[in-house]
C-alpha cells in the first residue's frame, strides 16, 4: 500500500504549511490594519474607501457621473 506512506507525507507537509501560516497570520493582520488606516476618504454614495483626494475624485467622476461632486472635492 504505497498510498499509506504518501498520505503520511502529505499530512506532515500540511502541518508544516499550516504552522508557517499561523506564524505569518499575525503579521498579515498588522498589514491589513495599516492599510485600512491609509484609506481616509469614503465615498458618500457607495461607501468605498480611497487613500487620497485625487483617487476619490477620479472614483466619483467615473462611478457616479450623474451625481454632483461633494463640497470636499469641489475645493480641490
Amino acid at each position: 500500500m504505497a498510498r499509506g506512506h504518501q498520505k503520511a507525507q502529505s499530512q506532515e507537509r500540511n502541518k508544516a504549511k499550516q504552522a508557517a501560516q499561523k506564524k505569518t497570520g499575525h503579521n498579515a493582520n498588522q498589514q491589513k490594519k495599516a492599510a485600512m488606516k491609509a484609506l481616509t476618504f469614503q465615498c458618500s454614495i457607495c461607501r468605498s474607501m480611497m487613500p487620497d483626494p485625487k483617487t476619490y475624485r477620479q472614483h466619483y467622476e467615473n462611478k457616479h457621473p450623474n451625481s454632483e461632486l461633494p463640497e470636499e472635492l469641489k475645493n480641490m
